[in-house]
């Protein structure tokens, strides 16, 4: 039997989780610790931050700040600042990571695969050939990056693409 070493892992595994709650999109911008949130950039009406259960590295979501279900619920305002959200996003993953291409959409409702009943977009950075046998195979996800880690160089690089 092959082994594959993940060392690296344990600082993950031993990591400070964010508090659990029913309402954690909710929860999270309250908490007043971006960097434990994993809040990569606030808006004025809606915020991006690092997903804690990633497709890849870098994997973001764009949340709006007031709890909402469905995108047919935000404002015109909202809307406007959660789309600016996403593009902010995308050049943010860009710059840091260098994808080949990207993955940007909504899981509305629980049909779709929605687990949390409020809105998010996801926005997940891709490379030609990221799919390989962990997944299909092992049941697992290979990050090359702890999260944390990753938090540092997005939130240092939206601070600078936000203020430009």
């Amino acid at each position: 039997m092959e082994q594959l070493h993940a060392f690296w892992r344990m600082d993950y595994i031993e990591a400070p989780r964010a508090p659990k709650s029913a309402k954690p999109f909710s929860a999270l911008p309250a908490m007043g610790d971006d960097r434990a949130a994993l809040i990569v950039y606030r808006g004025a009406l809606s915020y991006l931050m690092l997903n804690r259960f990633p497709y890849n590295p870098g994997h973001l979501l764009a949340i709006p700040f007031r709890e909402v279900a469905d995108i047919e619920e935000l404002t015109p305002e909202e809307s406007a600042d959660l789309f600016r959200t996403i593009i902010l996003a995308k050049k943010l993953l860009r710059v840091v990571i260098g994808p080949d291409g990207f993955n940007v959409g909504f899981n509305l409702g629980t049909a779709s695969g929605g687990s949390i009943e409020h809105l998010h977009a996801h926005i997940v950075p891709r490379w030609n050939g990221d799919t390989n046998f962990m997944p299909v195979i092992g049941q697992t996800r290979v990050l090359p990056q702890a999260l944390e880690t990753t938090w540092e160089k997005l939130h240092a690089e939206a601070a600078r693409l936000a203020a430009s």
